[in-house]
C-alpha cells in the first residue's frame, strides 16, 4: 500500500498547529506578565525576559500520537488538536515538578524554571500548567467533538494523571532504597512513562469516534510503546554515545536505578555493594560497573524487553485493523522511538 504522507510529512503538518493551540490556551491575556513569561519560557516559546525564542522545546511525540490516533480511526485531526495540546501541556506540568523534585538544573540546555524563578514560583507555574491542560481538553467540544466523547476523554486523562503521580511516587521512593527489584521498576515505568503515551493514543481514538474495542487497542498500543521507549532510554542512559544523547554523565554516574542495573544486581550480589549501596561513582567505577552489568546480562535483558514491548505495541495496533496512512505513520513513529540512538 502506498503512503501519500510520510511520518515527516505528518510532523511538518501537525506540529505548528499543536504549538499554536498550546499558545492559544496559555496566553489568555489576563495573566501578570512574569507569570505568562514563565509558562512560555518552559515551553520553549520565550526566553527568560519574555522575548520570543526558538529554544529546544521537545519533540512533541505525545501530541503527535493523539492526532495520528484520531486520524487513523477516521476522525478529523483538527477536532483532536485541543486534546493533543492537553497531552503536551500535562507532560510539561510533570517536567516542571520533576525538575524540582529531582533537583535538575538544566532542561533542554537551559536553566530549569525553578533555577530561574525559585521553587515556590515554579511549583505554582506547574500547577497552572496542569489546569491549562484540563481547559485545553475541554476545548475539544468547541471543535465539534461530541460532549459524551469529551467526558470519556477527560476521564481517561484524569486516570492517567493519577497513574503518572503514582509512578513518580515510586521513582522518588527508589532513591533512598537499595532493595528495589526489576519487577518494581517495571511497575514504576508503567505509571511514569507508559500512562501518558497510553492516554495520548486512547484519547485520540475516542475523539476520532473509535468504538470501545478499538479505543482499548490504541490504549494498549500506547502503553506498550511507552514501556519500550523507556527501556530503550535505559540502555542509552548507560551505553549511549554522549555526543548523541546529550547527556554529559551516564545514568550510572547519577546513581539511577534502571532495568539493566536492577536485573544484573539480582544476579550478582557484588553490584549491590558497588552500586546500589554506594554513593556517587568515580569515572573508573562507572566503567567497572557498566562492564559488570553487561557481563551479567543486564544490557541484553533490557534490549530484549524493549523488543518484546515494541512487538506487543505493534500487535495491539494490528488488532485495531486500521491500515491507512495515519496508522502506518504510527508504526513508523513506534519504530523510530525504539530504534533510536539518542
Amino acid at each position: 500500500m502506498s503512503i501519500p504522507d510520510s511520518l515527516s510529512d505528518f510532523f511538518r503538518r501537525f506540529v505548528p498547529h499543536i504549538e499554536e493551540e498550546m499558545r492559544a490556551v496559555i496566553n489568555d491575556g489576563l495573566q501578570p506578565r512574569q507569570f505568562n513569561v514563565m509558562l512560555n519560557y518552559h515551553l520553549g516559546f520565550a526566553d527568560h525576559h519574555g522575548a520570543p525564542a526558538a529554544a529546544a522545546s521537545g519533540k512533541r511525540i505525545r501530541p503527535m500520537l493523539t492526532l495520528l490516533s484520531c486520524e487513523a480511526c477516521g476522525g478529523d485531526w483538527q477536532m483532536a488538536l485541543p486534546a493533543a495540546a492537553a497531552v503536551e501541556l500535562l507532560h510539561n506540568f510533570s517536567l516542571i515538578h520533576d525538575d524540582i523534585e529531582d533537583r535538575d538544573e538544566l532542561r533542554r540546555g537551559r536553566p530549569t524554571l525553578w533555577k530561574v524563578w525559585g521553587e515556590a514560583q515554579a511549583i505554582n507555574a506547574g500547577d497552572a500548567m496542569f489546569a491549562f491542560a484540563h481547559l485545553a481538553l475541554l476545548r475539544s467540544a468547541e471543535r465539534g467533538a461530541p460532549v459524551e466523547r469529551v467526558v470519556r476523554a477527560m476521564r481517561a486523562f484524569d486516570e492517567m494523571c493519577i497513574r503518572l503521580t503514582i509512578g513518580q511516587h515510586l521513582d522518588l521512593s527508589f532513591e533512598s532504597r537499595s532493595d528495589v527489584t526489576a519487577e518494581e521498576y517495571m511497575r514504576m515505568i508503567e505509571g511514569k512513562t507508559a500512562a501518558l503515551t497510553a492516554a495520548a493514543c486512547e484519547i485520540g481514538a475516542l475523539i476520532g469516534n473509535a468504538d470501545d474495542e478499538t479505543a482499548r487497542a490504541f490504549a494498549a498500543f500506547g502503553r506498550w510503546l511507552g514501556i519500550a521507549f523507556q527501556l530503550q532510554d535505559d540502555v542509552l542512559g548507560i551505553w549511549g554515545d554522549p555526543a548523541l544523547t546529550g547527556k554529559q554523565d551516564s545514568d550510572l554516574a547519577n546513581g539511577k536505578k534502571t532495568l539493566p542495573v536492577l536485573y544484573a544486581a539480582e544476579r550478582d550480589a557484588r553490584l549491590h555493594e558497588r552500586y546500589l549501596r554506594a554513593s556517587r561513582l568515580t569515572d573508573a567505577e562507572v566503567q567497572t560497573v557498566r562492564e559488570m552489568i553487561e557481563a551479567v546480562g543486564g544490557k541484553a535483558h533490557a534490549e530484549q524487553a524493549a523488543r518484546e514491548s515494541y512487538a506487543s505495541a505493534l500487535a495491539a495496533l494490528e488488532a485495531a485493523g486500521l491500515n491507512n496512512p495515519a496508522g502506518q505513520a504510527l508504526r513508523a513513529l513506534a519504530e523510530r522511538l525504539v530504534e533510536r540512538s539518542q
